[in-house]
């Protein structure tokens, strides 16, 4: 709209850029991370037994029996069905995220062309000596919102491409594609994703030699640490207008509460607080 288009042309060019995105992806990018899942999930029981030859690990699977747990985890399939919920499971995820796609889609599209008119309704609810102010607090409170779904996309961006690098480099290539998309993902949890991809490389780098997970656990501890403490923070800074000292705290207090939900909302609602109280309280008590 910004570059004269209507809203409704602006919306069309929004959707179809959706649209080949994710036909984009779907054809080139998608088959090749299910190749490499179906290739982790064959694998995976052949890797028990290399796991076994280390010393260490034989150790401790002699004081706990962790080998074969697992072994009887995967064998009697029941990782498939947990995961996936059988061959009708398979059939029902697809339908599912056909179906949240298009309803994700259908409500994009409304809320992008009826926004203005949602807004004025929500706003006149307002007093109307307090309407303008209210409609402007309100807009700067959805700008800080997209704001921040941008950059959680650039984080996320950031961690996927760092992921395919590092496991073409250190031997993981194979299964690089899939790793590269499920850690972009979890990069959107703020400070919990990164543990949870530092967990899973590792146990892939395990299936290589102890060497080489011990490298990618140091590698993503540190990674972690930029991630949590420079990367978001600065990329939220910029974003929503909030402090990395607050955008930390908030991901860490949204997650105790609400978990995985509270660590992705948590951040623009301390952008909204923060906004209101810059805008509102503090206004009125330097006005006394």
């Amino acid at each position: 709209m910004r570059r004269g288009l209507g809203r409704g042309w602006s919306v069309g060019v929004v959707l179809l850029g959706v649209l080949s995105a994710l036909t984009v992806f779907v054809l080139t990018i998608a088959p090749v991370i299910s190749e490499q899942v179906a290739q982790i999930t064959a694998n995976a029981p052949g890797w028990l037994d290399d796991i076994q030859t280390n010393s260490r690990v034989q150790s401790l699977d002699e004081q706990y029996d962790i080998i074969s747990r697992i072994r009887d985890y995967i064998e009697k399939g029941d990782y498939g069905q947990q995961v996936f919920g059988g061959v009708l499971g398979v059939g029902m995820a697809v339908l599912s995220a056909l179906t949240n796609t298009i309803i994700v889609l259908v409500l994009m599209i409304y809320f992008l062309a009826s926004l203005p008119t949602i807004k004025r309704a929500a706003y006149r609810l307002a007093p109307a000596s307090r309407r303008s102010r209210v409609s402007e607090l309100g807009d700067r409170i959805i700008v800080a919102t997209g704001s921040y779904v941008a950059g959680a996309f650039v984080v996320a961006v950031f961690a996927g491409v760092n992921t395919l690098i590092f496991t073409l480099v250190i031997g993981l290539g194979d299964y690089a594609f899939a790793l590269a998309f499920v850690v972009g993902l979890l990069s959107l949890i703020p400070v919990v994703g990164a543990v949870v991809s530092a967990v899973i490389i590792t146990a892939l780098g395990l299936t290589i030699s102890p060497t080489v997970a011990l490298i990618c656990l140091v590698y993503y501890l540190a990674y972690q640490q930029l991630e949590a403490y420079v990367i978001y923070p600065r990329i939220m800074t910029r974003s929503v207008d909030v402090p990395g000292s607050v955008t930390v705290v908030s991901a860490l207090a949204g997650g105790a509460l609400l978990g995985i939900i509270g660590a992705l909302l948590a951040v623009p609602v301390a952008a909204a607080i923060l906004m209101l109280t810059r805008e509102v309280f503090v206004r009125r008590q330097d006005a006394r």
